[in-house]
């Protein structure tokens, strides 16, 4: 199992980046990416301290721990450059906070992030054909969420990107310890989202080749 989505207490999460991975790891996860909230006002303060957590937590447990960000509610125009600055400060995976349907994520937010190549677009509310066509030929994958309230529009996102070929995953976006996912239910909600349960291990793979591009073997 991997989850490419969660968040500790450098943002809204209940737990420090140790404990986080002991949870994920009780749960046999190979690899999990920790994905805090920032803006411009603090990108340059959780990067770096995410990212030496991740290294110390891998070199010390099974699990791989890829630091990374949730670029979220900022404005579209900021999206591109916040993506180059995460990079440079040692983010290897970028996610982008996606027009979700429960939350007043600017409008323009998804294609912005397309446009610059995020790597993962998290819980894309009512994603267009033509911007689930964009992820398909840039290459950014988009979520099937486990979150209350995200999650209400799986369906939609899995339904277009089967259409147009573009690569999903499944990811927790655990805030606390009652959100992460253990394979059973990471199944059921794949298959609440209208996928076929072989489809699962695509999922899976796929979330294997994010890891891969971040720079990571498993």
């Amino acid at each position: 199992m991997i989850d490419l989505h969660t968040h500790s207490l450098f943002s809204d999460g209940e737990l420090i980046p140790s404990e986080l991975v002991r949870r994920f790891e009780a749960l046999e996860y190979r690899a999990v990416a920790i994905t805090d909230h920032v803006d411009c006002s603090t990108l340059d303060f959780v990067v770096p301290r995410i990212a030496q957590a991740a290294k110390e937590l891998t070199e010390s447990q099974p699990v791989m721990v890829v630091p990374g960000v949730e670029l979220t509610h900022v404005p579209p125009m900021s999206i591109a450059d916040l993506c180059r600055k995460a990079r440079d400060l040692g983010a290897r995976l970028v996610v982008v906070h996606g027009e979700t349907i429960v939350e007043p994520v600017p409008a323009g937010t998804n294609r912005a992030a397309l446009e610059a190549g995020v790597d993962l677009l998290a819980h894309p509310g009512l994603i267009t054909p033509e911007e689930v066509g964009m992820a398909a030929e840039k290459g950014v994958f988009l979520e099937i969420s486990g979150r209350k309230g995200h999650s209400l529009t799986n369906g939609h996102v899995a339904k277009l990107a089967r259409e147009f070929g573009a690569r999903l995953v499944i990811d927790s976006d655990t805030h606390s310890p009652g959100d992460i996912m253990g394979e059973t239910l990471a199944r059921k909600v794949a298959m609440g989202a209208g996928l076929p349960p072989a489809f699962f291990d695509e999922l899976m793979s796929n979330a294997h080749l994010l890891i891969k591009r971040a720079g990571y073997r498993l």
